[in-house]
């Protein structure tokens, strides 16, 4: 049995060691990301007991998987400059497709991850998976434009609603003890880990053989990754109810406080993180734009190095939560990225170099308190009660992920249109806005700051 403290140590020396890469190693940089995620699990697996490998091989599986369904979910953005020019979409309309992802995830997770509550979440993983799969193949077969496009993401985010927190949930009935709050980091990290493969994944193949090939490798993908859960993750009943009520009583959840100031606390952060992350290429390709003869990593590079930053800043942020106070790590993350947020926006026109390092510093501060925050939740929820507690906090969380790059579209048109400098600054002030009010939702309702 290896010592705790030794534990610590090797995590702590593995946080310093990991970087971002730059643009030519980006790939080495994701495959070492997962490496160090999986090799992190299994050093934690021989350091327990049978019943924790069984854990452990449970948070790997659910792991991979979520990388592999997130392939999809940031193709459109990723492309976004391309789709913009070849169906003539405006600002708005662009906003609304990258946002609408968000608004069938918010639909449906109420629904799905609440039934976790009293059915093996497996089963509703194995669903949402290959939603997300048909709705891939289905853009790159039968999207021509606006509204074929919208309706095809939408579908796409019922899959992810489906695969994302139930996946979570999955994590939280097949793990126990004080190595609990890391795994339930290492699964909310992958969605950063996945992001940063869906950028780099859609890039790529994007620009080798369009962006249909594209969405078709992401349905791909997805197929994958219910294959994998299906053969090598272990079925799981949740633990049974105290009483015969509906699943569907949310009441209990929105009077737990505690629970409450992080899931308030998550919305508005996941405002700002998938504000930034739709259009981060387009504000980026907009810079490059004004520098001609400019060199530095293209903007799809920049989006996955941040997106593998951000995975590193996530585990680091929830080892910071664990240490010491995690409303106030949560809090001071919050104003960090806040007023990065509210001054990046007018960058366009410097160094590209430096708008680079500041689009990566902003990923970072973003996404400190992202891993913190859910944990802060799944950890103040009652236990027969926490598939209920995070579709609550999915809800209101990726509601805000819907609206997020929607109000950036409509403030960028707004402000004179993607090719206005100013109205670049306002976009992601926008974002600023709204983050900045993160820490005055945990100041007023979490009231149990210690978990």
């Amino acid at each position: 049995m290896m010592p705790q403290a030794r534990l610590e140590r090797v995590h702590a020396e593995r946080g310093q060691s990991d970087k971002p890469a730059r643009s030519e190693g980006v790939r080495q940089t994701s495959y070492r990301a997962v490496s160090a995620l999986a090799e992190t699990a299994l050093v934690l697996g021989m350091a327990d007991s049978c019943s924790s490998s069984y854990s452990v091989r449970a948070v790997f599986c659910l792991c991979v998987a979520e990388v592999l369904t997130m392939v999809g979910v940031f193709s459109f953005p990723a492309l976004l400059p391309g789709f913009v020019a070849e169906w003539g979409l405006t600002n708005t309309e662009a906003g609304w497709i990258s946002g609408v992802i968000f608004a069938g995830y918010t639909l449906a997770v109420p629904v799905l991850t609440t039934l976790t509550d009293r059915i093996d979440a497996k089963r509703v993983y194995l669903g949402g998976a290959v939603l997300a799969a048909l709705s891939c193949l289905g853009f790159a077969w039968w999207a021509q434009g606006f509204w074929s496009a919208l309706g095809l993401r939408f579908a796409a985010g019922i899959g992810l609603a489906g695969t994302y927190m139930p996946g979570l949930k999955a994590l939280v009935d097949r793990s126990s003890g004080p190595q609990q709050p890391r795994w339930i980091s290492f699964y909310t990290a992958s969605f950063s880990l996945g992001t940063s493969v869906s950028f780099l994944v859609t890039g790529w193949v994007g620009e080798a053989s369009g962006w249909r090939a594209a969405f078709a490798l992401a349905g791909g993908c997805a197929l994958a990754a219910a294959a994998l859960v299906l053969l090598l993750l272990p079925g799981k009943m949740p633990q049974p109810p105290v009483s015969a009520g509906s699943p569907f009583d949310f009441l209990p959840v929105f009077r737990n406080r505690a629970a409450m100031g992080y899931v308030l606390g998550y919305a508005t952060h996941v405002w700002e993180l998938f504000g930034a992350r739709s259009w981060m290429v387009a504000f980026l390709a907009f810079s490059l734009s004004l520098q001609p003869g400019a060199s530095g990593p293209s903007p799809t590079s920049v989006a996955t190095m941040a997106a593998v930053l951000a995975m590193v800043s996530s585990i680091w942020g929830a080892d910071l939560a664990v240490r010491f106070d995690r409303r106030r790590v949560c809090a001071a993350a919050m104003v960090a990225s806040a007023l990065l947020a509210a001054g990046i926006g007018f960058t366009a026109a410097l160094p590209y170099g430096l708008v680079v390092v500041l689009v990566l510093l902003h990923s970072a501060l973003i996404q400190i308190d992202s891993a913190a925050l859910t944990t802060g939740a799944v950890m103040a929820a009652e236990p027969t009660r926490r598939g209920a507690t995070i579709a609550i906090h999915s809800l209101l969380g990726f509601g805000a992920g819907f609206l997020g790059p929607l109000i950036f579209g409509v403030v960028l048109d707004l402000g004179g249109g993607g090719a206005s400098a100013p109205a670049w600054g306002f976009g992601f002030a926008s974002l600023a806005l709204v983050a900045g009010l993160g820490p005055l939702a945990l100041r007023l309702i979490a009231s149990n700051p210690s978990r």
